[in-house]
């Protein structure tokens, strides 16, 4: 599956003068204006698949409340114009009711969104009801970046924690409507190196948090040491055995969001800091391979536009060289659609910064890597056999 996306993150963060603001990517892209266009665009590229999702945090207005007004229209045209969305059903943030990723009711909310959706919609199939699980609550509750804007420990297991169980409680609720969904768990995937021999514990255990979410969501045993670190933080035993009991249903993918970023360093003080000439993605995408033996899709991946061209060669060479060893690979995105507004900041700075990273530029203009991308598509696709899932 060849695929695009329209990037709808939506967190909050806190201004300079102290005011709670809602970062919308989607209405500063302008797609609420020109969405047609955008879904021509993906057609124009000849792609069949779009990750996408509705507002989570204007749709959900309240206990069984929702505007489906926007939804309905978007998921109509896509339908007629033979558009799969593959769905995103809560990035990054959560309605104005539901305050943050602390609060204990929100996966049950969460279900009831998702069945809503699912009876509205109960032809879909594709599913990512939580995306990027570990990366929202490291920047929500372990950076301090947005929603709850936590800087610890415990705040970051409860995100946790309450994504993994909104996620699942989301997937039953989806399956009871559409039984043939198959979910497409997208996650940042990560690695960190060590700069010597003292800095390797700290990175052994940063390498096992960054399996928590996965762990969590398809009950895999986390290494004792995080099950330790999980029961400190806030879990409780029962709470840990409803995981393990109660693993995701339903046919599962392992979506990778993998950047130039993804490897870090742990150096000598503690700090880690980005590290470019790491693994690359083919090693990294084995290392998650081997521990849960599911298919992969390769679902996020950008770099600025000077770069764009040698990045998209790249990834897509470890991703074709991961098909020809026999790793089940069931897609290739470049994510996104259109140029993405203020990640420079990683959306904490409200500043209007345009980044280059779309297909098309923000006049919806094709860049170099979209004429790249479409030829790709095009050599590639009457090539590769679909797999069965």
């Amino acid at each position: 599956m060849f695929a695009t996306g329209i990037e709808n993150s939506y967190p909050t963060i806190l201004l300079s003068d102290g005011k709670k603001f809602r970062v919308d990517e989607m209405e500063k892209a302008g797609h609420y204006n020109l969405w047609r266009k955008d879904f021509e665009l993906v057609k124009s590229l000849g792609l069949k698949y779009l990750r996408y999702g509705p507002p989570y945090f204007s749709t959900h207005l309240g206990p069984g409340k929702y505007d489906w007004a926007f939804t309905d229209e978007t998921f109509k045209a896509m339908n007629e114009m033979g558009i799969t969305p593959i769905i995103d059903l809560c990035h990054f943030g959560v309605p104005d009711w539901l305050e943050n990723f602390q609060n204990s009711d929100f996966p049950a909310h969460f279900a009831e969104y998702a069945s809503a959706f699912a009876k509205r919609f109960p032809e879909y199939t594709l599913y990512t009801p939580v995306n990027e699980i570990n990366i929202c609550a490291v920047f929500s509750a372990q950076f301090g970046w947005w929603n709850e804007r936590k800087s610890d420990e415990r705040s970051y297991v409860t995100a946790v924690k309450n994504m993994c169980k909104a996620n699942l409680l989301g997937m039953d609720e989806i399956l009871k409507v559409q039984p043939k969904a198959v979910f497409i768990q997208s996650e940042g995937w990560e690695y960190f190196h060590s700069e010597e021999n003292k800095c390797q514990d700290k990175a052994d255990f940063l390498n096992e948090k960054r399996f928590l979410s996965y762990d969590l969501t398809i009950g895999y045993p986390s290494a004792e040491r995080m099950q330790k670190y999980l029961l400190e933080n806030g879990f409780t035993r029962e709470e840990y055995t409803w995981f393990r009991n109660n693993p995701c249903k339903g046919k599962w993918v392992i979506g990778a969001d993998y950047y130039a970023h993804n490897e870090h360093m742990v150096m000598k003080d503690g700090s880690t800091s980005d590290y470019f000439n790491g693994l690359g993605f083919g090693k990294v995408a084995k290392q998650y391979y081997e521990r849960y033996k599911v298919p992969i899709m390769y679902t996020e991946t950008n770099i600025g536009m000077e770069h764009a061209l040698g990045w998209l060669k790249q990834q897509w060479h470890d991703t074709f060289q991961l098909i020809q060893e026999g790793i089940p690979i069931v897609g290739f995105t470049w994510y996104s659609l259109i140029d993405q507004v203020d990640w420079d900041t990683a959306l904490r700075e409200n500043n209007g910064n345009i980044n280059s990273f779309g297909l098309y530029d923000i006049d919806r203009k094709i860049r170099p890597v979209g004429v790249a991308f479409k030829q790709l598509i095009q050599e590639y696709s009457e090539k590769l056999v679909p797999l069965k899932m």
